[in-house]
């Protein structure tokens, strides 16, 4: 067993927070040597957390067009890494999900990408992502994802792309004309055979 798998089977049997989740733990993790891409989103949903699939919604599906890839390539893992901030289910509130849990990141982050030596993008989803892995501080989640230019080349920041986000995507549609053609650009570089 390589130490990358010994590490995802250490994560995947976490339970540090079992008595904070609703639904008990269930970490989703997806990561492979040679992945050239990761993907840090914030936890997984609650049809994630009952699939074990992360990412199999809309959320998704949207997330997937925005990047130009099919779904084969989303879970190959020799390709695509797959890494929330929280790796659990963390419940619902008021608006929505609740945050994820805040005990994940510090514990797992560094050394799941310490054994991802081929990543040359981060793919940083939604605000706890992005203000975990970029230096500046943003006052809003519109500013990180606009200044697209000078997180590339190495990481690149995306508002959650929940069907919540449709009246952000109608106030915003430079996203949808500048960056994501750029996203799709790197990607296909990227990820090309």
């Amino acid at each position: 067993m390589t130490k990358l798998a010994q590490l995802l089977d250490e994560v995947r049997g976490c339970d540090q927070c079992k008595h904070m989740l609703p639904l008990g733990p269930r970490p989703l993790v997806q990561a492979g040597h040679t992945a050239a891409l990761i993907i840090i989103g914030q936890a997984p949903g609650v049809r994630a957390h009952q699939g074990g699939v992360p990412w199999d919604d809309a959320s998704g599906a949207r997330l997937r067009d925005w990047m130009g890839i099919e779904k084969s390539l989303f879970y190959d893992v020799k390709k695509v890494a797959l890494m929330p901030m929280g790796f659990c289910y963390p419940g619902t509130g008021t608006g929505g999900d609740m945050p994820p849990r805040p005990e994940c990141a510090p514990r797992w982050h560094v050394p799941i990408l310490d054994s991802l030596p081929s990543i040359e993008l981060k793919v940083l989803i939604g605000r706890y992502a992005i203000d975990y892995y970029t230096e500046r501080a943003y006052r809003t989640l519109t500013d990180a994802v606009r200044d697209y230019a000078s997180l590339l080349p190495n990481q690149i920041a995306l508002p959650h792309p929940s069907p919540r986000n449709n009246r952000w995507l109608k106030r915003n549609p430079w996203f949808e004309e500048q960056t994501l053609p750029l996203l799709k650009n790197q990607i296909r570089s990227l990820l090309k055979d």
